[in-house]
């Protein structure tokens, strides 16, 4: 008798979108939160270096 795994996952009951994609959000939570991080400093820097351009051009 052969095992066959197709016939395992077509008796699973369908999941409901909306948790799939909530299980998909929290398994890459880590990742996303990372990323958030990253891009706020790199906003920042970025803001704070064209107020220093801004200012110096107003100076000289």
């Amino acid at each position: 008798m052969q095992h066959n795994p197709a016939s395992a996952e077509a008796r699973k009951k369908p999941v409901n979108p909306a948790i799939r994609l909530a299980r998909w959000a929290l398994s890459r939570r880590r990742t996303a939160t990372r990323l958030v991080l990253q891009g706020a400093c790199y906003g920042t820097g970025t803001a704070a270096v064209s107020i220093i351009a801004v200012w110096l051009q107003h100076l000289l």
